[in-house]
């Protein structure tokens, strides 16, 4: 796999821009890590993958989506971006990721690249503002990472999308970025309505073939003011997608990403081992970007890295986060969310100002916790550079795992009637890959 996948990329990607991949996300990537962990052992955080969504606003609505994209535009400006920046280079960092609402619909997105040339940017976008001479200009910058958000095939991502032809159109985009040499990616949020196409070797086959280099999957999380519950992977289904990407990582020659697990398949929160935290659009330090509460901003005069170093709030949301489960905190503990908000008196982030009622609606639900179902990788460069690069950083060591408390506390939690069969067996050790994964081992009937 290792060897197709790096003769594809010589073969089909510019090599300035391969050679700026290597250094500025590579190596200075490595750097800023060994640094994070090295704050981490004298109690300091500051993230070294820090996500900036520059502005709210996006042509597609999509299911489910907590961004409040219909709200009138809010935007990062460049001089407040590029302070941002600064600063965080200033004390390692070399990765950023770029979000929105739609990032091609900020003015000022191509200037802010080019402001930067000894750092390296993700931009999550769904690709159809970019044209040729957008791609060419990428290229000319040579700094930055498509990541094309695809939801489904035809009529799935049209209905997941809010718009006809969504799936054309971003195509449309990818393809502009593949002819121009970009290092292009491509994401899914795996959900109820595309987990069988997409979740495919037939579907990883069809981007090699179009030129892609390397996929993210991630499951969709139910939040926001139109949460789609129906949509929500089932504690099998989510199984299920560990258990593809492990297997994938070891057969196709495509680079394949995931946020969730360490190298031996223990589940993790990026946000609560303090390797990532999220800037909103109006400039708030949040969590993470589907947790909007604050009680910081960028415009702090002492910058960004000072105010994550020093916040109160953000230190105990890492750390009751991490004594209460390694997944997804505001799916399983939407109660917890709302308790460090009002005791930290955080602001209400979002635009729409109904961040409380919507984690009173919301029901608890499984994530990528689900102990005894550990998939280790398998392949040897996922495994090492997890090991390394990305894993838990000790966050919960603070809170050893009592596998029978937990589990009986989750299970409670999640199906207090008892009515969802669920039966989690218990995580005395890690299972092989091939123990693991299937529904009857999960113990789940959904």
């Amino acid at each position: 796999m290792l060897p197709a996948l790096t003769w594809r990329i010589m073969r089909t990607v510019d090599p300035r821009l391969l050679a700026k991949f290597a250094w500025n996300f590579g190596w200075k990537g490595m750097l800023s890590v060994e640094r994070f962990k090295r704050r981490a052992r004298r109690g300091e955080y500051f993230p070294p993958f820090l996500y900036l969504s520059i502005l709210n606003s996006c042509n597609l609505r999509c299911q489910g989506c907590w961004v409040d994209v219909e709200a009138e535009r809010t935007q990062i400006d460049l001089g407040l971006l590029n302070r941002t920046i600064r600063d965080a280079k200033a004390h390692g960092n070399s990765f950023f990721g770029i979000l929105g609402g739609e990032p091609f619909m900020h003015p000022d997105l191509l200037e802010l690249l080019a402001s930067h040339p000894d750092a390296y940017f993700q931009v999550f976008t769904n690709g159809q503002f970019i044209t040729d001479k957008v791609a060419r200009k990428l290229r000319q910058i040579g700094n930055a990472t498509p990541l094309v958000s695809i939801e489904g095939l035809e009529v799935a991502s049209d209905e997941r999308r809010g718009k006809a032809d969504v799936l054309n159109r971003t195509l449309r985009g990818l393809d502009a970025c593949l002819r121009e040499k970009l290092l292009t990616g491509v994401a899914t949020s795996v959900c109820q309505s595309n987990i069988d196409d997409l979740l495919s070797e037939a579907w990883l086959r069809e981007l090699i073939r179009r030129g892609v280099h390397y996929v993210w999957y991630h499951t969709y999380r139910p939040v926001g003011p139109k949460m789609s519950a129906e949509l929500a992977l089932r504690p099998d289904q989510l199984v299920r997608v560990r258990r593809f990407i492990v297997e994938m990582r070891c057969r196709m020659p495509i680079g394949m990403l995931d946020a969730y697990y360490d190298h031996v398949g223990k589940a993790l929160c990026p946000m609560a081992t303090g390797v990532s935290h999220h800037v909103g659009p109006g400039g708030w330090i949040e969590p993470c970007p589907i947790l909007q509460f604050a009680t910081e901003n960028i415009r702090d005069d002492r910058g960004v890295f000072e105010a994550i170093r020093s916040s109160a709030f953000l230190k105990d949301f890492r750390e009751t986060t991490a004594g209460a489960t390694r997944g997804c905190v505001v799916l399983e503990r939407p109660d917890l969310v709302a308790d460090l908000a009002r005791r930290h008196q955080a602001r209400d982030t979002t635009l729409r100002g109904t961040a409380m009622v919507e984690l009173a609606a919301m029901k608890p639900r499984f994530s990528q916790w689900l102990p005894g179902e550990e998939i280790p990788e398998r392949h040897w460069m996922y495994r090492l550079a997890k090991k390394y690069w990305f894993n838990d950083f000790r966050a919960y060591d603070r809170t050893p795992p009592e596998p029978g408390t937990r589990l009986k506390a989750l299970k409670s939690m999640l199906d207090p009637a008892g009515n969802q069969g669920i039966t989690l067996s218990q995580p005395s050790s890690p299972r092989t890959a091939s123990a693991a994964g299937s529904p009857e081992k999960a113990g789940v009937s959904g």
